[in-house]
């Protein structure tokens, strides 16, 4: 037995805008339907849109549903979500919004709102003459021949709903849900974007950590001893070319060096200050920094 919330039960035994939408001659208004689903795998939906086509906006919406007590409450709840709005807002709404305005749907049912969410963008995708019943990204090598579901399929909605386990998977797309044959490839998938989100995550703390280092105020004598730690780092590559560097002053942004043995008379001490040394100082103590030979 399923745990419905009230609302979920409320829609199912009295479903909103249920039916089909008739087109007609009125001016600057059209009509249009998105399917998705198959009535083999259990589950198929038609959304009917009434579009005010100068404010490309949503009149009215209907639908039509094969499937159980979830795909019904669920395209009820999509239909009343999305009037009024214009096909922008609407493509914005996920199937995680559906969920939410029915006060949740159970795991195994999360599928339903998956599915208003595709018809919606089927719908709105056909009125614009786009020719492709599903997300581009979809494409791809089919993984669950059952339910005709490929792997980057699979990809998106793992990440869009961070999904973290195979049955997850399965009660949102039916992927790997039939005979089984693809609950390892949908394990890589998982375990692949839990992996590039560690990778990001730590991408995005090192960067964070490089900001703040730079932008936060220093004081003066830590302002000295950074720059003094950048010099001492680049001073081994001056030696070998038998020249050298040391720190005179630090005023203000300016700091101010002293070139020494091959790099005093050398015509490229102007590009040694910037390229080894200046721009060094500006990653890794202050961006607003400029160095001077004295």
């Amino acid at each position: 037995m399923w745990d419905y919330t009230d609302k979920v039960l409320d829609l199912f035994y009295n479903p909103k805008n249920q039916g089909a939408i008739e087109v007609t001659e009125e001016t600057d208004i059209a009509v249009v339907f998105g399917e998705i689903g198959s009535i083999a795998c259990g589950d198929a939906l038609r959304l009917h849109l009434k579009i005010d086509v100068p404010k490309d906006q949503i009149l009215d919406a209907r639908f039509q549903t094969f499937g159980c007590t979830s795909a019904i409450a669920s395209s009820s709840a999509l239909t009343e979500m999305i009037k009024g709005l214009t096909l922008d807002e609407a493509l914005k709404v996920s199937n995680k919004d559906i969920a939410d305005y029915l006060g949740g749907l159970p795991e195994a049912k999360m599928h339903c709102s998956v599915m208003g969410q595709e018809a919606l963008e089927a719908a709105i995708y056909k009125y614009r003459g786009i020719e492709i019943e599903h997300h581009e990204e979809d494409e791809g090598a089919l993984l669950c021949t059952c339910f005709g579901v490929s792997d980057n399929r699979v990809r998106r909605i793992v990440i869009e709903n961070n999904l973290t386990t195979v049955e997850e998977v399965t009660n949102y797309i039916k992927a790997g849900g039939s005979c089984g044959s693809c609950l390892a490839g949908i394990e890589d998938i998982i375990a692949a974007v839990e992996k590039d989100k560690e990778a990001t995550t730590a991408r995005v703390e090192a960067e964070l950590t490089r900001i703040q280092q730079t932008s936060r105020k220093l004081t003066t004598v830590q302002k000295i001893t950074k720059i003094q730690e950048i010099l001492d780092e680049v001073r081994p590559m001056l030696m070998a070319d038998g020249g050298d560097v040391e720190l005179f002053d630090v005023d203000g942004d300016i700091v101010k060096v002293i070139l020494k043995g091959a790099c005093s008379s050398c015509s490229g001490s102007t590009a040694t200050l910037k390229d080894a040394i200046e721009v060094r100082l500006r990653d890794h103590v202050l961006s607003t920094l400029s160095v001077e030979a004295v």
